[in-house]
Order: structure tokens, then sequence, then C-alpha cells
């Protein structure tokens, strides 16, 4: 038996999800190489856009089965999304080029340029590998980097009767477009879901790490696909700091008592699942070495030893402030993937104005709504604000309903009802609150915490077509999200700072929003990278050579990313509290 529950008699399919930065992708490679190494035929499956399981491996993978020659019985296959959706696209988009006018094609292209469209289509391409299929026939296991979302599976199970539904106009859905295109697939899209159901073939793992938000941020991944039939779930907390190096120094001591106090804090819904706990590893895991090494106890030989101490000399948040409050007003947006530290820092940036005798509006929509609990006071100059998802989306609903529902007959309120709980309708819902909130931004400082999406952007600010079936969705609030969106495109009303780690996925993914972003008229302003080792002085063994992995993430933000940047160091104490939060946008790096 496997001393880790989550390969422990594993079925055929693994999935593993969970945040950027948490480590799914080097657990999903450490596990296929053990099945390997144990004379299973593994075939590893990334469908992250992210996806550097090349990298890992140090071989060039791509968007085709590729043997792994260093571990005999082990292929690879990067699926690439953006590859994927332009053939979706293509598929849908062909047959009425030339047949249907230029702008209801345009339109329909429009429709399809979204996130929806990029999850869909992947889930498209790997579809195949979760049914009897000529490409998985010869491996024993399958292990996908990048489960499916409970967005992706909540749209596959969204009705099959669309495209009369479309064509006759009834429902000017979020979601409409990508599914368009689903009609002669359904059978084999619903066998894929059936698969992932089955805990007899497929286990769903959450890979985590010991971060009070970021534990209840995977209790709602949980949740939610619990309640679409994803039953089969394992956790596992990864990157624990080892008690031997807590005595090392007071920040080795800090960072293993606040990881202890979240894995003591877990949310009740995670208790009752099979949990393994991975320790934090001193080397990067590149190199089969160092992934043989990541579900062991054991360093690899090729990587003992000290770093040097590293002391970094690189723009504090406090210099972005500084230029942010020449203006004395404007629109300050944070994005950045889960766990990145946003509302940390989103209450940093507002503490640090307001304290400059500035007024700021502090907004969030966070379900974790832990924005009062790190502020945990009040200040002269600061309000704060919470939009709550779902009474935003509730009141969107209904509005939808009495206006665009009023003439449909019960056939037709029905498919409207089910399109009005996808996740788009959400995002739509969320972005005109925003919105109301946006227009103070002319006369104080408004500091958005959790932001639209690159996706919702894309949505609100499509042109042609497309645009008129926004404006029709919207019913005559056309104030609502074109003057905001004006506003969110120029960068003397509006600076974006995308917020990330000083670590590979972190950083591609934060790439990957700042492209989208550009794709919508947004350019960001600064990048920040947060809670970096190497902006502090530690004497961990550990630590350090933790602080020297960051550099090179570091050095690709400050030359290829970034226009201007920040790095804000790793605290002893959590920044809770006005006054830790004005250290933490003002710390220094010591030497």
């Amino acid at each position: 038996m496997n001393e880790l529950k989550f390969i422990d008699q594993p079925p055929r399919f693994l999935f593993f999800t969970g945040k950027g930065g948490v480590g799914k992708t080097s657990v999903a490679c450490a596990t296929a190489i053990q099945l390997a190494d144990a004379g299973q035929r593994v075939l590893l499956v990334s469908t992250d856009p992210a996806s550097n399981v090349g990298q890992v491996f140090g071989i060039t993978i791509g968007n085709q089965i590729t043997t792994v020659s260093a571990v005999p019985n082990l292929a690879a296959w990067e699926i690439d999304p953006q590859a994927a959706a332009q053939a979706y696209r293509d598929r849908i988009v062909g047959p009425v080029r030339g047949v249907l006018p230029d702008t209801v094609v345009k339109g329909i292209e429009e429709q399809l340029s979204g996130a929806c469209t990029t999850e869909i289509a992947a889930f498209d391409e790997f579809t195949a590998l979760l049914v009897d299929s000529v490409l998985t026939a010869g491996y024993d296991h399958i292990i996908f980097d990048t489960a499916p979302t409970g967005h992706t599976i909540r749209l596959l199970q969204l009705p099959g009767a669309w495209n009369g539904f479309l064509e006759e106009g009834k429902g000017d859905a979020s979601c409409l477009g990508p599914l368009a295109g689903l009609e002669k697939q359904r059978t084999q899209y619903k066998a894929a879901v059936d698969a992932l159901a089955d805990p007899q073939r497929s286990r769903l793992i959450l890979v985590a790490r010991a971060q009070q938000s970021t534990l209840r941020e995977v209790a709602r991944t949980h949740e939610e696909l619990d309640a679409i039939g994803l039953s089969q779930q394992y956790l596992v907390i990864n990157a624990l700091l080892p008690q031997a190096e807590a005595a090392q120094d007071a920040l080795a001591t800090a960072l293993y008592q606040r990881e202890q106090l979240a894995l003591e804090a877990l949310p009740d819904v995670l208790k009752t699942l099979p949990c393994d706990r991975i320790e934090l590893k001193p080397f990067n895991l590149v190199g089969l070495e160092a992934l043989r090494h990541l579900l062991t106890t054991a360093i690899p030989s090729t990587v003992q030893g000290d770093a040097s101490t590293v002391a970094i000399q690189a723009p504090s948040l406090s210099t972005l402030i500084d230029t942010i409050a020449e203006d004395g007003h404007g629109l300050v947006m944070l994005m950045g993937k889960g766990g990145v530290g946003k509302t940390t820092l989103a209450a940093a940036v507002a503490v640090n104005l307001a304290k400059r005798g500035l007024p700021v509006h502090l907004t969030t929509s966070d379900p974790a709504a832990h924005l009062s609990e790190t502020l945990s006071g009040a200040l002269d100059n600061l309000t704060v604000s919470r939009i709550d998802p779902h009474a935003e989306t509730e009141r969107y609903r209904l509005h939808v309903l009495e206006t665009k529902g009023a003439n449909l007959d019960d056939q037709g309120k029905a498919l409207l009802e089910e399109d009005l709980r996808s996740p788009c309708t959400e995002e739509i819902a969320v972005f005109q609150a925003f919105s109301r909130i946006i227009r103070e931004a002319g006369k104080k400082f408004v500091v958005m915490d959790t932001a639209p999406t690159g996706h919702t952007l894309l949505l609100l600010d499509a042109t042609g077509a497309y645009h008129r079936e926004v404006s029709r969705q919207m019913a005559g609030s056309e104030v609502h999200y074109l003057t905001p969106m004006m506003q969110l495109q120029n960068p003397k009303q509006t600076k974006v700072l995308l917020v990330t780690l000083a670590e590979t996925t972190p950083v591609l993914e934060a790439a990957n929003l700042q492209a989208d972003l550009r794709r919508a008229g947004i350019e960001p302003w600064a990048w920040v990278i947060n809670n970096s080792i190497a902006a502090t002085v530690v004497h961990s063994p550990l630590l350090r050579q933790r602080a020297a992995n960051e550099l090179k993430e570091i050095e690709a933000v400050a030359t290829v990313h970034a226009q201007r940047y920040a790095v804000v160091p790793l605290l002893k104490e959590e920044p809770i509290g006005v006054e830790r939060l004005l250290e933490l946008s003002q710390a220094n790096y010591k030497k």
C-alpha cells in the first residue's frame, strides 16, 4: 500500500485541480513518474493554458502525445487551449462563412471570443480521452493536470435545445455562443461527464497550501464539484514547512505556526476527505530526480547544500503608491489568480492612500469576505464596501426574467432560467455592481479587490453584432457598462496592478491575464510580486534556497513582463490591521 492515500489503488483517471502556485503540476508529474516506475503505462495530460509540464520534465511536449524517453511507460500531452478554441471556432463559423452576412459572421466570432469558449474547446479535446478511444487504449492510467472546472461541467449539463433557442433570439444568453457547437457531440460529452462522476473510474485530487484563504477556496471547489456528481475527492496539502526548519529563525517559526493554525481551522467540509500532507522542498521541482523525491522525505543529492543569503534591491509597494497618490483620485484595480494575496494588497494600498489624507473607497467581491478581518478596524478617509455576488446575480437574474422572459413560452422561460445559472451571468452581474462604484473615482480613489476578469471585460467590450446582443441583454442600462469600460481603458483614470508570487506558475498565469486585458484594450500599469522570501533576511537553509529560486521569476517580471513593478516581502506577522498593512506597503529590503 502507498503511504499517500491519493495514489493508493488509483482508478484509471486521476484529475489534479487547484489554484496557480499550489504545486498541482509538480504533484501530477511526480504521481505519473511513480506509477510509471511501478510498471503502469501512463499518459499525463495538461489542459492548463500556462502549462509547464514540458519545462518540469526538461523536454518539449506541445500539442501532441509525446514519449518521455527518460521514464519508460510514460507519455505526456499538453493540450493547447488557444489552438483548441481556434479550431472550435473554425468548426462553428466555417459552414456559415460566405452564406450569412459578414456582420452576422463577425458577431458569431465575437461571441466565441471569451474564456467560456476556451474552456469548452479544451474539454472538447480531452473528452475523447474519457471514453473508449484508440488514443488511450494502451494506457493503464490517464492523469490530468488541471481538471475540468465546475464552470465547464455546468455548461455541459445545460439543456440540448440551444440551436432553436438561439435562432429565435429568445435568450441573448452569455454562454450560448460556445454551446452552439456542442449539439453533435452531446452524447460523447455526456459519456465523459459520466466517467468523471464514476468513482470506480475517476478520482479528483484537490491540491492546496496551508493558508486559510486558500483552504476556504478549496472548500468551495469541493462543494461545487460534489454538487454536480464528482464525489470521489482527495485533499493534498502541499509545501508544508518541516518542523525542523521552524527553529532556524523567527520568520521560519512564524510561518510554521501560521500553517499549523490554518490546518487546525480546516473547513468542516474538507475534514471528511482523505488527506495527505507533502513537505516543502528546498529545490526547484524541475527534472526527474527532483520529481521522484517530491512524494518522499528524502532530498536529492544534487540539490543538497546551502544557498548564500540573498538580498535583492527592488521597488517597494509604497513607491508605486507615491505615483498613484499624485493624481488625487482614480480607480486602482488589483487583479490576479486566487491565493496570491490580492485582498491584503488592496487593503494595504487603500490604507496607505487614506493615511495621506486622501478619500478612499475600498470595495471587494471576494466570496470569502475577509476584507474586514484584514483591516481589523476603522480609519479616517476610508470607506469599505462588499459586493455580494449572489445578491447581485439574483437581482440581475430577476431583471432579465422580467424583461427578456416576459413574452416567452414555458419552454423558452425554462431555457432562459437555465442559462442564467451559468457562471457568465454572475460575472456580468458583479461587473454591473462594480460599475456603480467606478463612477466615484472621478472624485476620490476607488480601490477594487477581485476585479472583473479579462473574460468579463472581453465579453462587455466586444464590438459589432455581439456588442449589440450584450446591449439588448443589458436592457437599456448602457451607462452602467459602456462608460466604465471606457474608463478602464483610459490609463489616466485607471491603474491595474497585477498581483503574483515569485513562482513559475503564478507568473505565467499573470502574463496570460495581462494578454487577456490587452485584448480588451486595458494595459496593466504595474505588477506586484507578493510574499517574497528573497526580499527579506532568512537563516533557515530551506528558506534561503527558496529565496535563491525566486530570483529568476523576479527578473522575468522586471525585464520581460512589467512596465513597472514592486516586490513585497514575506512578513513574520500576518498583515492584519492598519499598522501592519502600512508596514507591508513601506517594507524596505534589509541586507
